[in-house]
């Protein structure tokens, strides 16, 4: 983040309302001359109540708005959703064009520019180690041998009882294996 003099269009950190990014950011947009990037991501969580679909800002807290500062920054602080803006002292410093566009091009093809919402699947492979999150199995580990990716099941190779024993399970009842980001 670089500083700013405050007469320029640059990209700014705006802080939110606690769960209320995309409303900021609908409101944002109504304004003239003002870019929002405010990606948001869905995923399938297990849950108490079974599998339901969450739907989180990549940023939690704040969105990214493009704009002039003299001309706007009075129109974005007091916007609706709206905290104000990333401050460090007096200074409030300005977003790497590039960092943005290079996070745009990242999403690109996974979303649309109206929605930003960016749907996660699970990536899983035969062979990776897994551990079952919930259900009468709750921390036993196991070896994925099949996917059935159109019902969301996993075939998993477990030992108990001193034998192996291959179980068929619900694909968002178990714990994935992390792999690092390419």
């Amino acid at each position: 983040m670089n500083g700013s003099t405050g007469n320029e269009v640059a990209w700014y950190c705006v802080r939110t309302q606690t769960k209320r990014e995309h409303i900021a950011a609908g409101h944002l947009r109504e304004l003239e001359g003002i870019e929002v990037f405010c990606p948001r991501l869905r995923y399938r969580k297990a849950t108490r109540r079974g599998t339901v679909w969450w739907v989180e800002p990549l940023f939690p807290g704040y969105l990214l708005a493009k704009f002039d500062r003299l001309e706007a920054e009075r129109a974005v602080t007091f916007c609706q959703g709206v905290r104000g803006l990333v401050r460090f002292g007096p200074e409030i410093p300005t977003v790497p064009d590039a960092f943005v566009q290079s996070l745009r091009e990242e999403i690109r093809g996974h979303v649309t520019p109206e929605n930003e919402v960016l749907t996660l699947t699970p990536a899983i492979e035969c062979g990776d180690e897994v551990e079952v999150a919930h259900g009468p199995l709750v921390g036993m580990r196991g070896v994925v041998v099949a996917i059935a990716p159109a019902v969301e099941r996993v075939k998993i190779l477990m030992e108990f009882l001193g034998q192996p024993h291959a179980v068929d399970m619900d694909l968002f009842s178990i714990l994935l294996p992390r792999r690092p980001i390419p």
